[in-house]
Parts: C-alpha cells; sequence; structure tokens
C-alpha cells in the first residue's frame, strides 16, 4: 500500500509557473496512468497559457476565487468547482484571491508534455 501525506511533499514550478506539491506521481509512486498534485496560484497572479498534447486533466477548486481561461471561453471558478481540460486544449487560471487546487492528470503531468502558443 502506498500512502503519501501533503506536508511531506516539496513544492516545485511547472512550466506554466503554477507552485505544485505532488501527491502521487511516477516521482514518489509506481504511478502508471495518471498523478494528483495541489497547485497554488498566488492573488493577482497568473498561469502561462499553455497546453498538453496526451494529459486530459481535472482541476478541482479548493480554496480561492479566480478566472478559467479554455480555449476562448472564460469563467469565474471557486471552491468545489471542478473543471476538465481536454488534452490539446489551450488553459490557465488567473487569481483573484489566492487559488489552492487539486491537479489530476492522465497521463501523469510532465514538463515534456507541456506547450506554449
Amino acid at each position: 500500500m502506498i500512502v503519501q501525506n501533503l506536508s511531506s511533499q516539496k513544492p516545485f514550478t511547472t512550466k506554466d509557473g503554477s507552485q505544485i506539491r505532488s501527491i502521487l506521481d511516477r516521482t514518489n509512486a509506481p504511478v502508471a496512468n495518471q498523478s494528483l498534485a495541489e497547485a497554488s496560484v498566488p492573488a493577482g497572479c497568473v498561469t502561462q497559457r499553455h497546453y498538453h498534447k496526451l494529459s486530459e486533466e481535472f482541476y478541482f477548486i479548493l480554496e480561492g476565487e479566480g478566472e478559467m481561461g479554455l480555449g476562448e471561453e472564460t469563467r469565474q471558478v471557486g471552491p468545489g468547482d471542478a473543471i476538465l481540460i481536454p488534452p490539446g486544449q489551450f488553459h490557465d487560471i488567473r487569481a483573484t484571491t489566492t487559488l489552492r487546487f487539486l491537479c489530476c492528470c492522465a497521463p501523469p503531468y510532465s514538463h515534456e508534455d507541456t506547450y506554449f502558443e
């Protein structure tokens, strides 16, 4: 059985500029098909617009308020909102107040699968 506690995970910055703490992924468990991380974006900041060729993502907002950009659409998001980000879809998230959210990727997140405009 693999059990990872969030508090024991060291944060790193993804290619899009968000601060991530991996919960379960290839770096800390025998994960093959997905990854789970906690992401945070400080108030007033925005991640760099990007897409993933392979990964489908879910964001689940835990705390804070912001604006999710997906393709040509934008929408206000807050606690309890779940967002589907299909592979190949440009996206970014802007924090009105500091955002904390879960990010699930399948296949697992990798810097190599992050592309910019």
